[in-house]
């Protein structure tokens, strides 16, 4: 029963918020303190001895920042909203859990953990300027009072966590120890908010979808698009460097339920329809690989 609870987590958390919108979309609250949570668990895994840089990661970091401003360039003359949904879609770092599932394809676990924590640092440093420059939805602010207002909010949501990481490593290290004995509760995080947001864009598409249709398909081809594009350019850079899992997976999976929370908090809630679809489309890609990867070890332990 776990088991099957564990395999089908995805479609249960979404199905879950969708159906209990009403009442799930009130727990909005808690999403930044479940990201901050998981990012926390994620980084007390974390030696400082173990962080090797790597060339490849440079060139995941430049696409994830220059590729996010690139495409909302393009598409801003056709539609602010599907360019501001696509650059999310970019510039999102890492998910905390792609370690595993590199780990599981057979990739560098050690490379995918120092790039999870590399991109977190870079994109809460890009993220208020970018949010600022293109307008925060709602907001009339001057560029440096919006500026402060994001950074006062992204930048310790992504790097906190680090420091805290650390400071239980090194000053209280029996809870830091208490921590890393309950591997899986990342996962039962992850799986609360990724009910929490799915109820939140059910709530904002019952009542406004229907004012843009157009917009709604274009965030969720743009997203198709970008998720594919992204995990084939990964997987491109890491083969020149002898390893295509690891980067695939680092410029391809991202922190879905960080992006669904930034477009909800400073962008037009409509842009959260990018990363919606983009859940979909990396974890059917991952299936995949998955299975294919499965399927390579079922052929090759055949005698």
């Amino acid at each position: 029963m776990l088991k099957f609870i564990k395999d089908w987590m995805l479609p249960i958390a979404m199905l879950t918020g969708a159906m209990a919108y009403p009442w799930v979309s009130r727990l909005a609250f808690m999403t930044p303190y479940l990201i901050f949570t998981m990012l926390l668990l994620t980084f007390c895994k974390i030696s400082p001895r173990d962080l090797r840089f790597h060339p490849a990661q440079v060139w995941l970091l430049l696409i994830q920042l220059i590729g996010s401003g690139g495409v909302y360039l393009l598409l801003r003359p056709f539609d602010p909203i599907i360019a501001a949904g696509a650059m999310l879609c970019v510039l999102t770092p890492t998910a905390t859990a792609a370690a595993v599932i590199t780990g599981m394809l057979g990739g560098n676990v050690g490379f995918l953990t120092t790039y999870v924590l590399a991109c977190n640092v870079a994109v809460a440093v890009a993220a208020p300027v970018a949010f600022t420059l293109i307008g925060i939805y709602g907001e009339a602010l001057p560029f440096f009072q919006s500026l402060w207002y994001v950074c006062s909010h992204v930048f310790p949501l992504l790097v906190l966590p680090l420091f805290v990481a650390l400071a239980m490593r090194r000053w209280m290290p029996r809870t830091h120890a208490a921590l890393l004995r309950v591997p899986r509760l990342p996962f039962y995080l992850w799986a609360v908010s990724l009910t929490i947001v799915t109820g939140i864009t059910v709530r904002f598409l019952i009542n406004h979808g229907g004012e843009n249709p157009r917009a709604v398909a274009g965030l969720l081809l743009v997203s198709l698009v970008l998720c594919v594009a992204q995990f084939l350019v990964g997987r491109r850079i890491g083969r020149h460097y002898g390893d295509a899992v690891s980067s695939g997976q680092g410029l391809g999976q991202k922190n879905t339920i960080l992006a669904i929370w930034m477009a909800q908090t400073y962008l037009h809630p409509l842009t959260a329809v990018a990363p919606s679809g983009y859940i979909l489309w990396q974890n059917i890609i991952n299936s995949y690989q998955l299975w294919r990867s499965a399927k390579r070890q079922g052929v090759s332990q055949t005698p």
